[in-house]
């Protein structure tokens, strides 16, 4: 799939989007909806992983020394807890991803999720800047596109 942007980058062609066809510029529409669709999907995404990263650090913040032997729900899945006992309050296993779980303390644990937190944020400052780039792009084809066909009609009225 071709890739398409306002700003000038190396190895791309640019294109005068006045030089295409009522046909060609409905193509590239429907590529760019496509485009700012998978873009806010993906933000979409981003956000959900983002709000579980904050909800852990938040969640390592009540834990203290005398969180030790209370009762608690240990999730399971995203919908399953089971009862425990919480014994070690210096120590977390967290799920670093693809079934990978690691034993960090609580400052460590708390300073992983903050890295997260910031870079999934990064993520979604670019994907949100991306879209607003195609989505420029896309309201231009359109007003190119409208121009065009309003230029047929008067040529087949005059006709």
């Amino acid at each position: 799939m071709a890739s398409i942007s306002a700003t000038e980058q190396k190895g791309m062609q640019q294109i005068d989007l006045t030089t295409l066809n009522v046909q060609q510029l409905s193509q590239l529409k429907h590529q760019l909806d496509n485009e700012v669709s998978l873009f806010q999907e993906s933000l979409a995404s981003l956000k959900v992983a983002q709000g579980k990263y904050q909800t852990s650090g938040e969640t390592l913040e009540k834990i203290t020394a005398e969180s030790e032997g209370q009762d608690i729900l240990v999730p399971l899945t995203g919908s399953m807890y089971v009862p425990g006992k919480l014994h070690d309050t210096q120590n977390v296993i967290i799920d670093i991803g693809t079934r990978y779980y690691v034993e960090k303390d609580i400052e460590g644990a708390k300073d992983y999720f903050q890295r997260k937190v910031k870079f999934v944020t990064e993520q979604m400052e670019k994907v949100q800047w991306l879209g607003i780039e195609k989505s420029k792009i896309r309201e231009a084809v359109i007003e190119i596109a409208e121009m065009k066909m309003s230029q047929q009609q008067q040529q087949q009225q005059q006709s």
